[in-house]
């Protein structure tokens, strides 16, 4: 097969005054903006390009019909099979004047202003005209001196423009980078996932000598973590490489052995500052059903639980209580699945219980849509810190169980009401609201009213009277909460009437609870696992314009509604379909699968063909449909037919009864003389069979033939014929046999004889790519009508 011709190098440049403009905010990695001018010149410097004037490809197309022949030539030599075409995908070489600083860049537009470039921020620091965010990563020009002010250097250089000079460089694909870490102690949890998606979402290429800049999860200080690479070797050899389009290995080294010591050192002792010391946090970890777990908690700390298994049809509650009524202890839970990739925290979860009434309660049941393909739930336990930290930790007990939503008590106390019945001999103290006895309620009253106070604004809660309780009670002026003491006052004031800020996405929010909620839902920082790059990302998307219609209807995110845009080829019918339209274009193959019709075998017990041949994507007609079926209507095989097929008309078929009789006669008479014969109706098969040769006389012969005769009457054909075939027919026979008696997909129904006879033959025998058929084609018996 002869090798594509290389397209020739694209050759262009020019010169552009760096934009002094805003708009480099907005371009990530290695971009840049170019005016429309570029690209009118850079397609009019573009290579031109040969093409295959071969007419055979063309769909429907017949070469030996003069007339179709000659109108397409004529239509072709109107384009003289040679155009013009750029690489893909354009990269280009950017060059400071001013200091000879030396970067590689991908285009994202041509919309910048005529004679001007929008460069991104990377490319500005990479070029010297901004600064380093750190001395490690500082780069000075050859002669060590720098034209800054402020950390910015000067955008004019002698009273005019800042100059760069921008060479179109096709650079080649990479296969390998080399990055060293520029700090000690980086301990991401899963490096190819983030570098992967970091690369692909902000690069075209990569620089060596350049500082690339991941940016990870949020660090303990709540901003995201930021880790800096020198990019330090590159293969193919070389300046840059392209990374679009490549499969590239990705080497991460130390600097020095200092430094990866430091790192070790610094991972070591982190992972030793777990929880679980007697006076720290628990350890937390899987929890189970009906078994309680007691624990602690240090004040602003959270240990976290797992329940990895539990019975999807029932419902769920998540207790908590508290040693210490008092102790301010909150209870968060967040199912982990595709759309739920973190641990639940106070301003990240879909369901908590933060009130001051002990115990809490979380309830889930099998209908929350928040719990649709959850791997897992997240439980995490958090003490509210108070305004004086204390080293003490906060004793708590979780318990995860079974409840029935329909019973009468579970209905009861999830209603606040008291289940308790009260005899009629009772009667209720109107100052606490205790049920006691009439003959006792003189007494009691006089007490109640001397030590007890009810709560004068309303809310029902009653205090002894010098108790500290009576004087830390305290009423929202706002809402409706109330609470006994100044921890759950400053808590109560934290959480609903303090203004938040997102971290990812910087929109405001009234309180904690609405912070959380859009965290957790529509916030485009929020961590999902895309469905189509298998990768933990943003989902994206802008929060403050509706949902586009196509989101609505997928039930996709923005990410993926994205991603899922690439195209990939259909294992089944090497069509090219979209990632997020591959679901739907396998539910047509699956229903092409339950209606295809079925294959029909060669009456022929000993052949492993169809009547009408089967191709590999599934036609179980395809060689009727070309002209190269059976020809006959007695049920066999083309192959199988070739040796009794004359032209002689025959209407009542006569003459092929005696056909047919001759031929079992001569097998069993004389044999076929093949090693390979297993026909029990052929003398050299019964030979190879038994290590007999035994010769049957024709009077014998005679009646064994009879009763196939007599099934060619035309009524159906229902008897069997036994003729000698080829090897690799016979072989596939053998081979369908045991494939149908496998099982099928998770050891159900399993495949009839007609299909694994189908699949054998569109596979040339190969048992692997027959059970692949199988899967892509037929139906298992279970599903068959």
């Amino acid at each position: 097969m002869e090798s594509e011709p290389e397209i020739p190098e694209l050759v262009w440049s020019a010169k552009f005054s760096v934009a002094h403009s805003s708009r480099n905010a907005k371009l990530p990695g290695d971009k840049i903006f170019l005016p429309p001018s570029a690209l009118e010149q850079l397609l009019a410097a573009a290579p031109i390009v040969t093409t295959d004037s071969n007419l055979s490809h063309i769909t429907a197309f017949d070469p030996f019909n003069p007339y179709t022949f000659a109108s397409e030539r004529q239509a072709r030599s109107q384009y003289q099979d040679r155009h013009q075409q750029l690489p893909h995908p354009l990269t280009f070489r950017l060059v400071n004047l001013s200091n000879g600083r030396v970067v590689y860049a991908g285009i994202r537009e041509f919309s910048a202003e005529e004679g001007e470039i929008v460069l991104s921020s990377f490319l500005k620091e990479a070029l010297g005209l901004e600064a380093k965010s750190t001395e490690s990563s500082r780069k000075g020009s050859p002669d060590g001196d720098t034209d800054t002010a402020d950390g910015v250097e000067q955008p004019e250089v002698n009273g005019t423009s800042l100059q760069i000079t921008v060479h179109a460089k096709q650079l080649p694909k990479g296969a390998f980078v080399k990055l060293r870490p520029l700090e000690a102690g980086y301990d991401p949890e899963d490096w190819k996932s983030l570098l992967e998606e970091h690369l692909r979402s902000n690069f075209t290429t990569l620089t060596k000598g350049e500082v690339l800049v991941v940016y990870g999860g949020r660090a303990s200080n709540g901003k995201r973590e930021e880790f800096r690479f020198l990019v330090d070797g590159l293969k193919p050899e070389g300046d840059g490489i392209c990374v679009v389009d490549t499969d590239l290995e990705v080497d991460i080294e130390a600097l020095n052995e200092e430094q990866a010591r430091e790192t070790l050192k610094q991972i070591m002792a982190k992972r030793q500052k777990a929880p679980g010391t007697s006076q720290g946090s628990s350890a937390g970890g899987s929890v189970d059903l009906f078994k309680a777990e007691g624990g602690q908690a240090l004040p602003g700390e959270y240990v976290d639980y797992e329940l990895s298994s539990w019975d999807r049809t029932q419902s769920l509650e998540i207790g908590l209580s508290a040693f210490d009524e008092e102790d301010e202890i909150d209870l968060f839970v967040s199912p982990y699945s595709a759309q739920q990739r973190v641990r639940p925290r106070e301003d990240e979860h879909v369901f908590a219980e933060i009130s001051s009434k002990y115990p809490k309660r979380i309830r889930l049941q099998p209908t929350n849509v928040e719990l649709e393909n959850a791997e897992a739930i997240y439980i995490s336990v958090r003490a509210f810190p108070s305004e004086e930290p204390s080293p003490t930790p906060k004793r708590f007990n979780l318990k995860v169980s079974v409840y029935d939503p329909n019973s009468t008590s579970t209905l009861d106390n999830a209603n606040g009401t008291n289940a308790t019945q009260h005899s009629p001999d009772e009667v209720e103290c109107k100052n606490c609201h205790q049920w006691v006895p009439k003959s006792s309620l003189f007494l009691h009253e006089n007490f109640c009213l001397r030590n007890n106070i009810l709560c004068p604004q309303g809310c029902g809660q009653v205090f002894q009277r010098r108790s500290e309780t009576s004087k830390t009670h305290w009423h929202c002026p706002h809402d409706t909460f109330t609470g006994n003491t100044a921890l759950s006052h400053q808590k109560h004031d934290m959480l609903y009437h303090t203004a938040q800020t997102c971290p990812s996405c910087e929109m405001g929010f009234p309180s904690i609870p609405t912070l959380a909620t859009h965290r957790v839902t529509e916030c485009p920082g929020k961590l999902i696992l895309c469905r189509f790059c298998h990768l933990q990302v943003p989902q994206e998307g802008d929060p403050t314009e509706p949902l586009n219609p196509e989101l609505l209807l997928s039930g996709l995110t923005p990410h993926e509604l994205t991603d899922g845009g690439r195209t990939t080829e259909c294992h089944l019918c090497s069509k090219i379909v979209r990632f997020r339209d591959m679901d739907t274009h396998l539910k047509h193959h699956d229903l092409e699968r339950l209606s295809r019709p079925a294959p029909r075998l060669c009456r022929n017990v000993n052949c492993g063909r169809t009547q009408d041949g089967v191709n590999k994507l599934g036609d179980t007609r395809a060689g009727t449909r070309k002209g190269q079926g059976p020809g006959n209507e007695i049920g066999l095989c083309s192959v199988c037919f070739g040796p009794l097929y004359v032209s002689l008309h025959d209407p009542e078929g006569k003459a092929l009864r005696r056909r047919v009789e001759r031929r079992y006669l001569s097998q069993l008479l004389t044999g076929c003389g093949k090693a390979w014969c297993k026909n029990e109706f052929c003398r050299t098969g019964r030979k190879n069979t038994t290590g007999v040769d035994k010769a049957i006389p024709t009077k014998d012969a005679i009646p064994l033939v009879k009763p196939f005769l007599e099934g060619m009457d035309g009524r159906g054909y229902q008897t069997p014929l036994h003729f000698c075939t080829d090897e690799a027919a016979q072989k596939r026979r053998v081979l369908a046999e045991m494939l149908s008696a496998e099982k099928g997909i998770e050891g159900k129904g399993g495949y009839g004889m007609v299909w694994c006879v189908a699949a054998l033959e569109a596979e040339g025998g190969d048992l692997d790519k027959a059970r692949g058929w199988l899967k892509g084609w037929a139906p298992q018996r279970s599903e068959e009508p």
